[in-house]
């Protein structure tokens, strides 16, 4: 299980601390609910083009942060520390394919990254370049011949998401 994977790989979260001294370390999670990372049996850790295979042999919430215990390829858990300390700062990707599917009208925000936005009325708005979490809904960061915000609501402004031909169309006025 060492190297790199040949298949998509989405982060969802980062190693950011170690806890004790068996090899433990501490996550943060970009899911939602936070403890949801700890749903995947496999992690793999490392960065873009160099990440490695770990097993999760146990996680749990302590206090306000996750931590998990890992195992390498051969099925042994890191033994201490110093083992641990290699992971660092490295991010936590599972497999795109190991992930549920979403409900309908529902989107993984990675799947919704780099879409083409165009109109009802087929006037093409720019690429989602990023999302936004806000109290109400999540907001698409669309990037054209200027920076639009255009809420998440689907049926209201986003009305069809095409992922396979890479396009979104929305109600949105364009000089908005």
């Amino acid at each position: 299980m060492a190297g790199t994977a040949p298949h998509r790989h989405v982060v969802l979260g980062r190693v950011h601390g170690l806890f004790g001294v068996r090899g433990w370390v501490k996550v943060y999670s970009y899911t939602r609910p936070a403890e949801a990372i700890l749903d995947y049996d496999r992690w793999w850790i490392g960065n873009e083009g160099a990440r490695r295979c770990y097993q999760v042999v146990d996680g749990r919430v302590q206090g306000k942060t996750l931590v998990a215990r890992l195992a390498d390829d051969d099925g042994q858990p890191l033994p201490d520390r110093d083992a641990a300390v290699e992971l660092l700062d490295l991010d936590i990707a599972v497999e795109r394919a190991d992930m549920p599917d979403p409900e309908p009208g529902e989107y993984y925000w990675f799947d919704l990254i780099g879409l083409k936005v165009v109109t009802v009325d087929d006037i093409d708005l720019g690429q989602v370049k990023a999302m936004m979490e806000t109290g109400a809904n999540d907001v698409l960061v669309v990037q054209g011949d200027r920076e639009r915000l255009i809420p998440l609501v689907v049926d209201e402004y986003v009305m069809s998401v095409d992922l396979e031909a890479g396009v979104m169309t929305v109600d949105w006025d364009p000089d908005f």
